[in-house]
């Protein structure tokens, strides 16, 4: 009997002993490796600045898994101005910073399991406490996305997902 957290791949037909819950974005879409040298260049597991004149930080969109205790996230980087960003990087780790009203951005991850982009959608990045990633809550719109977030997936869902992430180009 499989475990609801495993996997048979519908794209390959291997078993793999886990289901994948969170899938993470390594940089914002529009970050090229050439910047990793450049002065006025920064990418963190946790904050992105390109050229100085955009910025980053990294959130995530978490989706409850419906019938089950468990979230499904994705880790995504979401564009800040530069005042929400210093603002963000000012009480970074500063206790109580989770207290901080929620910064606009915009959606700078490719989720590419969905049939439209997920560039630009409009969020707001919400501070946890110092040691966990923010909250990006997506504006409420019938993108697929924003659905999920707002209605919950089933795991059946995340499987599809999974399969999506491993089979994809």
């Amino acid at each position: 009997m499989a475990s609801d957290l495993e996997l048979t791949c519908s794209g390959c037909g291997a078993r793999h002993p886990e289901l994948p819950m969170s899938y993470t974005a390594e940089a914002p879409a529009v970050w090229d490796a050439g910047f990793a040298d450049a002065d006025d260049c920064l990418l963190s597991s946790d904050q992105c600045v390109i050229r100085a004149e955009h910025y980053f930080v990294k959130g995530l969109v978490e989706i409850p898994v419906l019938g089950t205790d468990d979230v499904f996230s994705w880790g995504v980087w979401v564009s800040l101005s530069r005042a929400n960003f210093s603002r963000a990087a000012d009480l970074w780790d500063q206790p109580g910073r989770e207290s901080e009203e929620p910064y606009f951005g915009w959606l700078t991850t490719e989720l590419t399991v969905y049939p439209e982009t997920t560039l630009n959608l409009k969020t707001l990045v919400h501070t946890r406490p110092v040691g966990e990633r923010p909250f990006v809550e997506l504006e409420p719109t019938a993108h697929p996305l924003a659905v999920e977030q707002r209605n919950g997936i089933t795991m059946e869902r995340v499987r599809e997902i999974a399969t999506a992430v491993r089979h994809a180009p």
